[in-house]
């Protein structure tokens, strides 16, 4: 089929029915799983798409065992982002257990796995932690690190043991039409010597060896469902549960009859994390609040999500929303550099990772939610924890020993917020490096004239790096450290770093015009049309508006 007939209402149970096309499914996997030896992974999400996919291959082993044929191990897994809606990781969870003890009663080789990130790719770490910006647009960083590593990994253990690995998704043609031309492409690709088969390449290149096989490709949304609908769960985790939990999550609560093509469908909801800034709003979550006031629990984690998320609808609100996230930003990049965007109506500094401050507000937020959370769910939620120890540890790792931040603010936080003695490691009183000292530090430098807090923290990092090296035998470091963190702190106002940027630019601009006899006439005009921005630009205290205006929102 190609992109143009793709209809996303067409059914794939027209022609032959939906007995018919079962069977069928059902025979072609038996017949791939019995062609070689190479092992499967099905991804499960708990979502429609995936648990009709499992179904079908569930059924297929079913009838194999019988056979005395189900002999190949088929690996379930579920990623686990961690900041999951609670709602869908609990499901997914018991759903995960079920399947594990029918798998045993019904002796299938079925083996089910939830997968978590890392601790150091984990949401909280590297946003509290180390301080980077809410995902967008430009900077996706979470998704990498928090879905594809921990099912790419396993995925790739699997292949390099056994030379190939065979991944089964509930990808579907009728999903989007971006979908289905990467689904086409992939299938009638010159390389893809295993379409006869009805496999495709991954297309990720890290996956080498890693075929796709879609036995529900050609469904739609629709025939999903009414296959969910009539055939029962073969790991006895009722279907008619998840078409609930999908209308939950339908603004106005229904999932209607389908009737014609003009009938919305049931099930075009998205879940995700609870977190997620790339869309404007979870319309998934709301909508289970709107629908049933018994999770209404979970309004703490819509509020925290507000509190870092930076799309809106509304230009003008979008606007004030990033020009909040700036002011939270620190002016230098992670390892302290200064990078200069210009564009036609100015040039900024390019924002850093959050600031102190923020972090520490961010963790506050996080545990009150928590604390919420508990308070107001269910009891299946009392015991959540949406910052557990081992990713609290992290934080407070990262803000010692990369940030100096000798405070050690995160037990203290912690305390203040639950109410109880922080159950991490206790740190040994320090002569010079506590509290008290620190805070005569900062009170000193105040008075010296340091109102943006630059000259304290250069102090606070110099004795952070001396007290690191102060018992080690070899401090060969000791001098590249010392310089980084002078280095960081070069200046002792943003005004004065973005001066300095924005002056380094222009001359480095101006050079280039004078000397690169390359250069052609258009892009000597435009590099003058920088020159004469830059120049605008370097009185302007504080973060550009302009900068936010044109290159962030459009």
């Amino acid at each position: 089929m190609s992109i143009n007939e793709v209809n996303p209402k067409r059914s794939a149970f027209s022609q032959y029915g939906i007995k018919q096309v079962i069977e069928d499914s059902i025979a072609h996997i038996k017949h791939l799983y019995l062609s070689d030896a190479i092992p499967w992974v099905i991804g499960y999400s708990g979502g429609k798409d995936s648990t009709a996919t499992l179904q079908l291959v569930w059924y297929a082993l079913q009838q194999l065992a019988e056979e005395g044929k189900a002999t190949k191990k088929v690996h379930v897994i579920s990623t686990d982002t961690l900041v999951e809606n609670p709602i869908v990781s609990m499901w997914v969870e018991k759903s995960l257990g079920r399947m594990e003890q029918a798998a045993e009663d019904q002796n299938l080789p079925i083996t089910p796995h939830r997968l978590t990130p890392d601790i150091k790719d984990r949401f909280w770490v590297n946003l509290i932690g180390k301080g980077y910006p809410a995902p967008r647009a430009k900077f996706r960083w979470c998704t990498d690190r928090l879905k594809i590593n921990p099912s790419n990994n396993f995925i790739k253990s699997l292949r390099d043991k056994n030379g190939e690995a065979i991944l089964v998704l509930g990808t579907r043609k009728a999903e989007s039409a971006t979908r289905a031309a990467l689904m086409d492409e992939y299938e009638n690709s010159a390389t893809n010597t295993r379409k006869a088969q009805g496999l495709t390449e991954s297309g990720a290149k890290d996956l080498q060896r890693v075929w796709i096989y879609a036995p529900i490709g050609e469904w739609s949304n629709d025939d999903v469902w009414i296959y969910l609908n009539s055939v029962k769960n073969p790991w006895n985790f009722p279907n008619h549960d998840l078409m609930g939990m999908y209308q939950g999550a339908t603004d106005g609560g229904e999932c209607p009859l389908v009737v014609d093509q003009s009938t919305q469908s049931c099930g075009d909801s998205r879940f995700g994390c609870y977190v997620c800034t790339m869309v404007s709003e979870d319309k998934s979550m709301n909508a289970m609040i709107a629908n049933d006031e018994e999770k209404e629990w979970m309004m703490p984690l819509v509020s925290l999500r507000n509190e870092i998320e930076v799309n809106d609808p509304s230009r003008d609100k979008k606007l004030d929303k990033l020009r909040r996230d700036k002011s939270n930003r620190d002016f230098r990049r992670m390892d302290g550099r200064l990078t200069v965007h210009v564009t036609k109506n100015g040039a900024d500094l390019v924002p850093g990772p959050y600031l102190q401050s923020f972090r520490e507000h961010l963790l506050k937020c996080v545990l009150e939610a928590q604390v919420a959370v508990q308070r107001m769910g269910p009891p299946e939620v009392k015991g959540l924890e949406l910052l557990p120890l081992e990713e609290l540890e992290a934080i407070r790792a990262i803000w010692l020993k990369e940030k100096h931040e000798l405070e050690d603010s995160v037990p203290t936080i912690y305390e203040k917020v639950i109410k109880k003695p922080y159950p991490g490691e206790r740190r040994a009183h320090h002569p010079i490096l506590n509290k008290e000292t620190l805070e005569r530090l900062k009170t000193y430098c105040t008075q010296q004239g340091d109102e943006e807090g630059l000259l304290y923290q250069q102090l606070r990092a110099v004795m952070s790096v001396a007290n690191k090296h102060r018992n080690q035998l070899r401090r060969a470091k000791l001098k590249d450290e010392l310089s980084d963190v002078l280095d960081k702190g070069a200046f002792s106002s943003m005004y004065e770093a973005k001066q300095f940027a924005l002056e380094r630019e222009r001359h480095n601009l101006q050079i280039k015009l004078n000397n690169d006899v390359s250069l052609e006439d258009e892009e000597k005009i435009d590099i003058r049309d920088k020159i004469s921005i830059i120049t605008q630009s370097i009185k302007e205290h504080g973060y550009s508006s302009l900068l936010i205006d044109t290159v962030e929102v459009e």
